[in-house]
């Protein structure tokens, strides 16, 4: 793991590379989701024979510092800080982000001055409302939010144990309040009425089951963004990335390779 220090604070960050420096494609920074850590995207180190691959771990999860920052806004901002710190810092310019990841991925792309070739959103959305219910266990009882969300064609459809594992362990390591204050930021963001202005090629990828983010938020993508195209995973729900892996590296591959 890497550090780079920015606003008062330290955010960790792994980087992959196997390929000929001297022929390196785009470096692709990959951003998790709530409750989340840059080990979502363990299979995603595969595509570092092509080309560079960072992930990063937003404040407050796995190796990076927390923020003092309320849910909503002003923890979004926080959450685009970290990848515009670590976009700069691995000459990144192209952003892939899930769920929380997403909303942080595009209010970058919508706020901030950074050179884009290219977004991947995946399991995400332009308006991200979560069950109420699910709000009040992260805050009141964290053992029930974790077993909702890892329950079928929430963030699996049929997962590998070590897998399902994985998550409910990053989960529970970054805890109850950060998970919470994730969770309600995702609430509260909505950017339906400005994410048509985002003229960056973009991806859409949707888990065919997921219940959570469902290919109709991915399509309404699409429909928005003029430069948008939508490809559904099969046999996976939210996090399609780890339960198919090789489908989803071939959809990044392919949307690469053609921009």
């Amino acid at each position: 793991m890497q550090t780079i220090t920015h606003h008062g604070r330290e955010t960790a960050y792994r980087r992959w590379f196997r390929g000929d420096p001297d022929d390196a494609g785009p470096t692709v920074l990959f951003v998790h989701g709530s409750g989340g850590s840059h080990g979502v995207w363990k299979s995603q180190a595969r595509l570092a024979s092509e080309f560079p691959v960072v992930a990063v771990d937003l404040s407050g999860h796995g190796e990076s510092d927390d923020v003092d920052a309320d849910p909503g806004g002003e923890a979004l901002a926080a959450y685009v800080d970290d990848v515009v710190a670590v976009a700069r810092e691995t000459d990144a310019t192209i952003l892939v982000g899930n769920s929380l990841g997403g909303a942080v991925v595009v209010t970058l792309a919508l706020e901030r001055d950074l050179a884009l070739d290219g977004l991947v959103l995946t399991g995400t959305g332009a308006r991200l409302s979560v069950l109420e219910d699910l709000l009040v266990w992260l805050e009141e009882d964290f053992e029930r939010a974790i077993e909702f969300l890892h329950e079928p064609d929430h963030l699996f459809h049929d997962p590998d144990e070590r897998d399902l594992e994985l998550s409910k362990e990053t989960m529970e390591a970054v805890g109850g309040a950060v998970t919470s204050r994730d969770f309600q930021t995702c609430h509260r963001f909505d950017v339906r009425g400005e994410v048509g202005d985002i003229d960056v090629p973009t991806l859409a990828i949707v888990g065919e089951y997921d219940q959570l983010t469902p290919k109709h938020y991915h399509e309404y993508l699409a429909d928005t963004m003029p430069a948008c195209t939508v490809t559904v995973v099969d046999d996976a729900a939210h996090l399609a990335m780890l339960e198919q892996p090789e489908t989803f590296n071939d959809a990044v591959e392919e949307f690469l390779s053609s921009i």
